[in-house]
């Protein structure tokens, strides 16, 4: 009975396959919405406090940078919820609800003249906003960061679990799945910076941040229509646990031997089962204390009892550990790789104020826009990167992918250290100018430099995205364990959160440490600031950082894995765990059904 339950639930699978192509249309309108939402909310808020709240440069640009770091730190929880027991697709329509009520309320407070202290156009003996009136900008700002922590780990992931993410799979096709991701992304993020931005500047406040909110709510309807047709992968347990049980069990052998064969360390494919349906980790020889956790003793294989799991660990499960800590100092690298940039969107802003923003007589570029450079080189870059950087590469490396993620990163670093040095040389230009025509104690004033200057950093900033956030997040997706994707998902955002952490400090640091008559950094006239020697500073942390980093990519070793082998049906797999929706009892072992391979 229980094999014509198999073979039914086996049939009904193949007559309505879940995931694929079929799925994007809905998973990427909701994140694109979403995306067009929030680059649309934050690509010019820095305009809004300084403009509409009046408060200074400083507090203002560290208010964004702090709520940035707790949006970047959020998708640590909303990952271990999604990976314990809530799964992906909950996680995203719980968290994208929040976000629109983040939304709605700071929307509510700019159309309400009340919610906002009265306008000061000259910038002098302004009033700035009232403790109420920060309190709702503050409860904005945390309900966008809550809500963005079950969304930012979650939907990438999700979208690629709709795909068969093996290495051999992915290798076989001709196209990257997270180049195309980041490609969609892109293009949201530019329409928010022409249209919403331009709305906010010449428009209004009240438009300007309404229309990201129903953007955001046609994301939460598009992506529950699709929802028929989405592959739902079921939660494996939290993964914090299971890694601490790995460490527990360790230390409770601790004075245990380990085999000098690794293959009588413990295994348990069916115990694996629901964590590792693309394939086991293999054992390796770094990090061997972890081994001891694995270790059968006399006690444990003569029970009858399923294993303690804090006394016994299976050789994947070690594995997982292995993996994240092999990880973790690459990914540390991208924390000061954010520090040196977090605040240069807002300082970048602030010069182009004081530049000639005209395209026509009558047409003016909003300063906040120009980000759309960085943008469509992004676009521009995947592009090239995909159809003509890697069948190149290819030709030398002899790689599917022409150049490894760790390569990628690794000139990514460059490229971002190039474009800080620019932003530098481009502030002595404008404060030359500015001198030049007695302009420097008017921080209100025009300066007649074209704001075209700032385009080389920008598009430089791009290319570095292309290289160093794209092959970041396809590194910590390819190398984590599969049970944890989510939670490496938000690894990536978690150093960002801790990246714009450390930026906050630096800059009020350098604030507070270089003067009050020479500021480097002042509050009000940047034409009377060194925010060159800003710049220089930061170029100098890159440059560590890239030492830091190349020699730990140098030294990095990649995750081996017992991949499915091409023979065996992966339905049989799905419907034997219970992945694909199916109501069967049982596992399929892999040794049992199916052909094995090594990475």
């Amino acid at each position: 009975m229980a094999e014509d339950g198999v073979e039914e639930n086996r049939e009904n699978t193949k007559k309505k396959e879940l995931g694929g192509l079929r799925t994007m249309p809905f998973i990427l309108a909701n994140e694109i919405c979403d995306r067009f939402a929030s680059s649309g909310f934050h690509a010019n808020m820095i305009t809004y406090l300084t403009e509409v709240l009046n408060m200074p440069l400083v507090p203002a640009s560290n208010t964004l940078t702090n709520f940035s770091g707790t949006a970047s730190f959020t998708p640590l929880i909303g990952a271990l919820i999604a990976d314990s027991f809530a799964g992906r697709f909950w996680t995203i329509i719980v968290g994208s609800i929040i976000y629109e009520l983040g939304l709605v309320s700071i929307t509510i407070s700019a159309v309400l003249p009340s919610l906002r202290p009265p306008p000061c156009p000259t910038k002098e003996n302004c009033k700035e906003a009232s403790t109420l009136q920060l309190c709702i900008l503050y409860i904005s700002l945390l309900l966008t960061s809550l809500g963005t922590g079950g969304i930012r780990p979650c939907v990438v992931t999700f979208a690629a679990d709709q795909f068969d993410m093996s290495k051999s799979k992915v290798a076989s096709r001709s196209w990257n799945f997270f180049n195309w991701y980041y490609f969609s992304m892109g293009l949201a993020t530019l329409s928010a910076l022409t249209i919403v931005v331009y709305i906010q500047d010449n428009v209004g406040w009240g438009w300007g941040l309404g229309l990201p909110t129903i953007a955001m709510a046609l994301s939460i309807i598009a992506f529950l229509v699709g929802s028929p047709l989405y592959k739902k992968l079921k939660p494996g347990g939290s993964p914090l646990v299971r890694l601490a049980q790995v460490i527990v069990a360790a230390t409770k052998k601790r004075k245990a031997v380990a085999p000098a064969d690794p293959s009588l360390l413990y295994e348990n494919k069916e115990l694996d089962a629901t964590i590792s349906v693309n394939g086991r980790l293999l054992h390796t020889n770094q990090f061997k204390w972890f081994d001891k956790a694995a270790i059968v003793t006399d006690a444990e294989a003569t029970s009858l009892n399923p294993p303690n799991l804090w006394r016994l660990a299976t050789v994947h499960r070690v594995e997982e550990l292995k993996s994240i800590v092999r990880m973790l100092p690459i990914w540390a690298a991208g924390i000061l790789h954010v520090t040196s940039s977090s605040h240069q969107h807002s300082f970048t802003i602030q010069q182009a104020r004081t530049m000639d923003r005209h395209l026509s007589p009558s047409f003016q570029i909003p300063p906040a826009s120009l980000s759309i450079f960085s943008v469509l080189t992004v676009l521009i870059g995947i592009v090239l990167y995909e159809r003509f950087f890697v069948p190149l590469a290819r030709r030398f490396t002899r790689n599917p992918s022409g150049i490894t993620s760790l390569q990628r990163m690794g000139i990514g670093f460059m490229v971002n250290i190039l474009a800080t040095i620019v932003a530098s040389f481009v502030e002595i230009k404008r404060k030359a100018i500015a001198a030049n025509h007695n302009l420097l104690d008017k921080p209100r004033a025009i300066i007649p430099i074209s704001v075209f200057w700032l385009v080389p950093q920008f598009a430089l900033h791009g290319v570095a995205e292309v290289f160093m956030s794209v092959g970041h997040l396809e590194f910590l997706y390819d190398q984590s364990p599969e049970s944890m994707r989510s939670t490496a998902a938000a690894l990536y955002w978690i150093a960002i959160a801790i990246g714009n952490y450390l930026g906050t400090l630096l800059v009020t640091l350098v604030h507070k440490y270089t003067g009050h008559s020479r500021n480097w950094l002042p509050d009000r006239n940047l034409n009377r600031g060194r925010l060159e020697y800003y710049y220089w500073l930061v170029s100098g942390i890159q440059v560590v950082n890239l030492i830091y980093y190349v020699t730990c990519a140098w030294l990095y070793t990649h995750k081996p894995v017992e991949e499915v082998g091409d023979s065996m049906d992966k339905n049989d797999v799905d419907l034997a765990r219970g992945r694909n929706d199916g109501n069967v009892d049982g596992d399929v072992e892999l040794a049992k059904t199916g052909t094995v391979k090594a990475q």
